[in-house]
């Protein structure tokens, strides 16, 4: 990632580098201000947002691959263009989210053509869930329904973010995620309703993606070592909720819809602690989560590569939409 000192800053506190304007900059955040592009912000607060911007906007690129693999096979030309339209939305949001980020990177002499050369050298991560397989149909309803699901509910929390370009980027990605999510309930809901195969068949992609679903959220600060940055996030109100609250917000809205329609969740200590209004679940194996998001996932080389040989081969486009070289 774009780490400051790695790309020639000089290392120093956050509070040190300036701290009458951190002060300011704290109680504009506190106050509710938005931060804008060519603001003064703290080295961490660019950070973080670096780190977390970029994760997303790949991830939605990369996130568009697991569902492109089924724009063939999709079993009606009604389900077909609906998965056409949501990957194509998906590079939208990607592209969008890459261009606030390339804003933060600037002042480092950096481009958005750097964040992609960063994923493929493995220096910018994406969420877990786009290393997985899809292997039939129920897997892409599941992704449309649960795992954007899990999405919405991700970044709902950060639409009142204190960075204002992504703030704004988000009223319209979360507006464009419930269709997303709309179109893979309705790839669920045929299944459901179908033949005992077509039943089956979801059931074993529910229980293949529920370790992936709990893991969307990533670790809670309290079960792994290491910070997870989400102290930071919420100091400077880049987000509201910490992950486990989100994992309990998305155990909430989806667990009585997927036990409604006849689905059982593969974990047999799954049950909701009444007194404590809070689900309790077996932990998914966090040292895999680690091995996933390092790219070394089920699809994670596969889905890499691809995205290398797209970048390769329009980079023509790239070089014809570029500026002018200046002549004297």
């Amino acid at each position: 990632m774009y780490n400051f000192v790695e790309h020639g800053g000089k290392e120093t506190s956050t509070i040190n580098e300036d701290p009458v304007k951190y002060e300011q900059f704290m109680k504009r955040i506190e106050a509710g201000e938005k931060i804008e592009a060519d603001d003064w912000m703290p080295e961490e607060y660019r950070q973080t947002l670096i780190k977390l911007i970029s994760m997303h906007g790949i991830s939605e690129i990369m996130g568009a691959l697991p569902e492109k693999e089924w724009t063939p096979k999709a079993p009606t030309l009604k389900r077909k263009l609906g998965i056409m339209a949501k990957v194509q939305d998906e590079m939208g949001h990607g592209q969008l989210l890459l261009r606030v980020a390339e804003d933060l990177i600037k002042p480092y002499g950096k481009q958005r053509e750097d964040l992609m050369n960063d994923l493929l050298t493995g220096d910018l991560k994406f969420h877990n869930v786009f290393h997985m397989e899809t292997r039939t149909w129920a897997d892409a309803g599941v992704v449309g329904w649960l795992v954007d699901g899990a999405a919405i509910i991700s970044q709902t929390n950060m639409l009142d973010a204190s960075y204002g370009p992504y703030q704004r980027a988000l009223q319209r990605i979360c507006a464009e995620e419930v269709f997303h999510a709309q179109h893979g309930e309705a790839i669920i809901m045929e299944l459901a309703e179908g033949t005992e195969q077509q039943r089956n068949m979801l059931q074993d992609a529910v229980n293949r993606w529920w370790p992936a679903l709990l893991m969307f959220f990533g670790p809670d600060s309290a079960s792994t070592t290491g910070s997870s940055k989400q102290e930071v996030t919420t100091k400077y109100k880049i987000r509201k909720s910490s992950n486990e609250e989100l994992r309990q917000a998305f155990l909430d809205k989806y667990l009585p819809r997927v036990f409604s329609l006849g689905l059982t969740i593969p974990d047999e200590t799954l049950r909701y602690d009444e007194e404590k209004e809070y689900w309790i679940y077996q932990q998914p194996d966090w040292n895999e989560f680690k091995k996933i998001i390092s790219n070394n996932g089920p699809r994670s080389k596969e889905r890499i590569r691809l995205r290398e040989i797209s970048y390769e081969k329009n980079r023509w486009v790239r070089q014809a939409l570029a500026p002018a070289p200046a002549y004297s």
